[in-house]
C-alpha cells in the first residue's frame, strides 16, 4: 500500500494521510536510519563535512519531512485514532533520537571531523553546526556509563509520552465544558459579533439559543463584556480549574501528576548530565547562560513594574467601586471592569475598531508590509491539500517572481484544534543535487470565525498576535542557509527566538501600516484618525499589569525548574503562591489552577526558557527603535534587517546577529520604552 507520509512530495499529501499511516512510515524511516548511521560510523567513510556531517542533515530532512504533517494533524484535528498512531510513532522517534545522541561511534566521527585538516576550510556555518552538534551530543548522554545510559533513554521517553499527553488533557478539557444559555437577557452587555459566534457554536451543536465554550473567542467575550457577574464568574472558574482537581469537570483531566513527575524526570535528567537542576541544564544552550542572570532581570524588571501595576490596580477598583458598583474587584471583574475604563478614559473599546479588522484584510496587511520590508510577495495557490476548508496556502515571491518559500494558514477556532497561536515547520530550506528544497511553514491561530454574513473581525490584539507569528515565519521563510539544522529558526537559541515576532508585532501600531490594510469591513472606509489617536494613546493602558503578569509566569517557570528538590516534589501551587507575593497585584482564589494548563512550559518547549519571551523583547525592541528612526516601512532598513537577522537563522550566534544589525549590544531600556515604563 502506497504510504503518502513516504511520497517524495512538495508538499505533504493531508488528503490522503490517515493514522494507520503513521507507524508504518516512521518504522520504515527508521530502519532506514540506523542502516545509513551504522555504514557512517563502519569507518569506510572519510571523517569529513561530507562524509559525515552532510548524510546527517539529509536524514534528519527525511525523518522530519514525514512526521511534520502528523505532528501539525495531532495539534488541529485531533481524533482518537490519530492520537493513538501519534502517541506511538513518536515514542519511537524519542527513542532513536536518545540513542542517536548517545552513540559514541557518531560522536568520535563528528569530533573527528571538527579536529581534522579540513575543518578550517569549512564554511563558518558548517563550523557552527559541528561545534553544536559536539555540544548537543553532550548534552544527551554520550558520555554517560550504565546504567545511567539507558536510564537517561528512559526518562527522554517517558517525559515526551508525558507532555503529549499534558496538551490532550488540556484540549479534551477545553473541549468538554460548554454552556448553554436560551434567554438572550442573560448574555447582556456581549456585542454583536460575540453573540453571533456564541449562536454559531449553539447551531453546529444542533442545540437552540447561544453556547459558551472554553474556545479562547468565546471565553474572552464573556470576560470581557457580559454584564451578569454570576456568568463570569462561572465561565472563569471553568477556565482556570482546566484539567485539574477543581472546577466542574474536577478530577477528570488532572494534570497535576503528570506535573509532578515531569519536573521530577527533568531534575533527575539534568543530574544525569551533571548539572545541578532542570534549570542549568536549560541554559547550556541558551543567550542568558546564568540563572543569576536571568533571576536579576526578571527582578530588575519586577521592581520597575510591580509599582506601576499597583496603581493601575488601585484605579481600576476605584472606578469599578464608583462606577460599575463593584465594591471588591475580583478577578473574574479585572477584564471587564478594565474594558469599562479603557472606554470611559479613551472613548476605545475594542469593539468600536474590530469593523476595521476584518481577518482577509489583516492578513493583505501583514503580507503587504512583508512585501515593503523585505521585498517579497505572497500569492494564493489553489489546489493544495490541506486538513480543513477554512485552510490557505500562499507561496512566496521574490522581487522577480520565482517561488522561494510557501506557508499555510489556519486562522479560526475550532474544536479538536489546540489552543493559542503558532508558527511551525513544515519543510526546512535544504540544497541537495537537484536544487534546493523551499522552505514551508504552518502558520496557526485561533481566532474567531466567519458568523452568518458577518465576516472575521479581530480585536487589535488578535491582529498584534497575526504580525507576532508572521515574524516567526519570515525568519523560517527568508532564510538563506542551506543546512536544515541551522536554517530558519533551527540553531537559533531558545531566548532569542522571539525577536523576529515580537519585532513585527510593533507595525500594529503605526499610521502608516495600518493605512495599508485597516479598512471597515462594510465601508471600506480607512481607520478615522480620532479612531487612531484614541487607539495609540490607550496603547500603554495597564501595561504595568500586563508586565507583572508575563513576570509572574516567567518567574514561577524558572524557579520551579531552579529550585526543584526531589525530597518535597514539585511544589507548584505553593510556589506560585511565593512568586505571586513577590511581583503579583491580581491575586485569584485558592482554587485557581493555573499550572495546570501551563502548556508552554510542561508540553511546549519552554521549560525554564518562559523568560526567553521577555529577554527577546529587548532585542526587538531595540531593533525597531533603529526603524523609527529611518522611518517605519524603511525598505533600507528592511533590508537589512533581512540580511543580518532573518537570512542568517541559526547560523551564528544571535548576539552577533542583533549587532550586525544595530551595530551595538541590545539596550535593555528599550524594553521599558516599548512598555511605557520608562522614566
Amino acid at each position: 500500500m502506497s504510504n503518502p507520509l513516504l511520497d517524495d512530495t512538495d508538499l505533504p499529501r493531508f488528503d490522503a494521510i490517515e493514522p494507520d499511516h503513521v507507524v508504518p512510515a516512521v518504522d520504515a524511516l527508521l530502519a532506514q536510519q540506523r542502516a545509513a548511521i551504522d555504514a557512517l560510523v563502519s569507518g569506510a567513510v572519510p571523517r569529513t563535512w561530507d562524509g559525515v556531517m552532510q548524510p546527517q542533515e539529509d536524514l534528519d530532512d527525511r525523518l522530519s519531512r514525514a512526521w511534520a504533517p502528523v505532528s501539525h494533524l495531532h495539534s488541529v484535528r485531533d481524533t482518537p485514532a490519530l492520537r493513538e498512531a501519534y502517541g506511538e510513532a513518536l515514542e519511537k522517534i524519542t527513542d532513536w533520537e536518545t540513542e542517536l545522541g548517545q552513540n559514541r561511534d557518531l560522536y568520535e566521527a563528528v569530533r573527528a571531523v571538527r579536529d581534522g585538516a579540513g575543518f578550517a576550510a569549512l564554511t563558518p556555518v558548517q563550523q557552527r553546526i559541528v561545534t553544536e552538534s559536539i555540544r548537543d551530543f553532550e548534552l544527551s548522554g554520550v558520555a554517560l556509563e550504565e546504567p545511567a545510559r539507558s536510564r537517561y533513554r528512559e526518562i527522554a521517553n517517558e517525559l515526551s509520552k508525558l507532555s503529549t499527553e499534558f496538551e490532550q488533557a488540556l484540549l479534551d478539557a477545553t473541549d468538554a465544558w460548554h454552556l448553554d444559555v436560551a434567554d438572550a437577557g442573560a448574555l447582556a452587555g456581549l456585542p454583536d459579533s460575540a453573540l453571533a459566534l456564541l449562536r454559531q457554536s449553539a447551531q453546529a451543536a444542533g442545540v437552540e439559543g447561544w453556547r459558551i465554550t472554553l474556545q479562547h473567542p468565546s471565553y474572552v467575550a464573556v470576560l470581557t463584556h457580559a454584564d451578569d457577574r454570576a456568568l463570569r464568574h462561572t465561565v472563569y472558574e471553568a477556565y482556570a480549574t482546566r484539567a485539574s482537581d477543581q472546577g466542574p469537570h474536577a478530577g477528570r483531566f488532572d494534570n497535576a501528576p503528570r506535573i509532578e513527575r515531569i519536573m521530577a524526570l527533568r531534575h533527575e535528567a539534568a543530574g544525569l548530565l551533571g548539572f545541578p537542576n532542570a534549570a542549568e541544564e536549560s541554559l547550556a544552550t541558551k543567550m542568558a547562560a546564568e540563572s543569576t542572570r536571568v533571576l536579576g532581570f526578571l527582578r530588575d524588571l519586577a521592581a520597575r513594574a510591580r509599582p506601576v501595576a499597583e496603581r493601575e490596580l488601585a484605579d481600576l477598583a476605584a472606578f469599578a467601586r464608583d462606577t460599575l458598583g463593584l465594591d471588591a474587584l475580583a478577578p473574574w471583574d479585572v477584564a471587564y471592569a478594565s474594558e469599562k475604563l479603557r472606554i470611559a478614559r479613551y472613548a476605545l473599546a475594542e469593539e468600536e475598531l474590530k469593523p476595521y479588522f476584518p481577518a482577509e484584510r489583516a492578513i493583505e496587511g501583514v503580507f503587504a508590509v512583508s512585501e515593503r520590508l523585505f521585498g517579497v510577495r505572497f500569492a494564493a495557490r489553489g489546489g493544495v491539500p490541506s486538513w480543513h476548508p477554512d485552510v490557505r496556502y500562499y507561496d512566496v515571491l521574490d522581487a522577480g517572481g520565482a517561488v522561494l518559500a510557501g506557508v499555510y494558514l489556519d486562522l479560526y477556532a475550532r474544536s479538536g484544534k489546540r489552543g493559542g497561536a503558532w508558527m511551525d515547520v513544515c519543510r526546512t530550506r535544504r540544497r541537495h543535487a537537484g536544487g534546493v528544497q523551499q522552505p514551508v511553514a504552518f502558520l496557526t491561530c485561533n481566532f474567531a470565525p466567519p458568523a452568518g454574513e458577518l465576516p472575521s473581525l479581530l480585536t487589535h490584539d488578535d491582529v498584534v498576535t497575526l504580525f507576532h507569528e508572521f515574524g516567526h515565519g519570515l525568519h523560517h521563510l527568508l532564510t538563506e542557509v542551506d543546512f536544515p539544522s541551522a536554517a530558519g529558526i533551527a540553531g537559533v537559541e531558545w531566548d532569542a527566538v522571539e525577536l523576529p515576532s515580537q519585532f513585527m508585532e510593533n507595525f500594529c501600531w503605526h499610521r502608516g501600516t495600518l493605512d495599508l490594510f485597516a479598512r471597515h469591513w462594510r465601508t471600506g472606509e480607512p481607520l478615522p484618525d480620532d479612531l487612531f489617536r484614541r487607539m495609540t494613546a490607550a496603547r500603554h493602558f495597564h501595561a504595568g499589569l500586563f508586565l507583572v503578569r508575563q513576570l509572574e509566569f516567567a518567574l514561577f517557570d524558572f524557579r520551579l525548574h531552579l529550585e526543584y528538590d526531589p525530597t518535597q516534589g514539585a511544589r507548584a501551587l505553593p510556589l506560585l503562591e511565593e512568586v505571586r507575593r513577590e511581583v503579583a497585584v491580581v491575586h485569584p482564589p485558592s482554587w485557581h489552577r493555573f499550572p495546570h494548563s501551563f502548556s508552554h512550559i510542561f508540553a511546549g518547549g519552554y521549560g525554564a526558557g518562559y523568560y526567553s519571551y521577555l529577554w527577546a523583547e529587548v532585542l526587538s525592541a531595540d531593533a525597531f527603535a533603529r526603524f523609527e528612526e529611518a522611518g517605519v516601512l524603511d525598505r533600507g532598513t528592511g533590508e537589512a534587517f533581512r540580511r543580518a537577522v532573518l537570512a542568517v537563522g541559526g547560523s551564528r550566534p544571535a548576539l552577533e546577529s542583533f549587532i550586525a544589525f544595530r551595530g551595538r549590544e541590545p539596550d535593555p531600556t528599550a524594553l521599558l520604552r516599548s512598555y511605557g515604563l520608562a522614566a
